[in-house]
């Protein structure tokens, strides 16, 4: 063989072994699979939220509603002809905790009391006109299934806060005035002195006021 020829398939060996390498290389770059996001599961991330008109409580004790309502009653609980019960206790009777939890002013807090609740005269500038709680009152009275005698109560008191809302508002059985008045009367006092919070008596009262401290 020349050395032109021997050149030659010197030349040819070396492009193959060129080309083989390439596709070598090809192939490997292929088979490895590229990096990717994984893929979120759906239902993997909650939130927790309260629910919106209302006031978070601790476990055990009654979440309020929040509806400010000054001077005329706000129909917040749509209740229902014999929708309701009447929780008979010991001590005297309460409300069902569905259709009457209870229900506060947001716009009275514990660094206004000095100018709301804890002012002369503030229940008579917020509560509504007998016109008014009169026709709440037979709708209520159907919803717990109870006619005649008893008091269209606000079970947080607005001396306390509470709102005009018939999610706050029963009819309890009984005389009028009831032995209820007295604790409002007395948690009132404690609040407007610095001796409990305003929240802690709302809570006190709208879950069991027979055991309010």
């Amino acid at each position: 063989m020349c050395l032109g020829d021997s050149l030659l398939t010197a030349r040819r060996a070396g492009l193959a072994a060129l080309a083989l390498l390439s596709l070598t290389a090809c192939g490997s770059h292929a088979s490895t699979p590229s990096a990717q996001s994984p893929t979120p599961t759906p239902g993997s991330a909650t939130t927790s939220t309260a629910p919106t008109g209302t006031v978070g409580a601790p476990s055990g004790s009654t979440r309020l509603h929040a509806i400010s309502s000054p001077r005329h009653v706000t129909d917040d609980a749509h209740l229902q002809a014999g929708q309701c019960h009447v929780r008979q206790t010991d001590a005297r009777p309460l409300p069902d905790p569905v259709c009457t939890p209870g229900a506060i002013d947001p716009a009275v807090n514990q660094s206004n009391i000095k100018t709301t609740i804890c002012r002369p005269g503030y229940t008579a500038a917020v509560r509504p006109p007998a016109s008014d709680t009169g026709r709440w009152k037979r709708t209520a009275e159907a919803a717990y299934g109870v006619s005649g005698t008893g008091e269209y109560d606000h079970l947080v008191p607005l001396e306390l806060g509470g709102a005009n809302a018939t999610s706050n508002l029963w009819v309890e059985p009984g005389s009028i005035p009831n032995p209820k008045d007295k604790v409002e009367n007395r948690l009132h006092d404690e609040v407007c002195a610095g001796k409990v919070t305003l929240a802690a008596a709302q809570q006190a009262i709208a879950t069991n006021w027979t055991t309010a401290p």
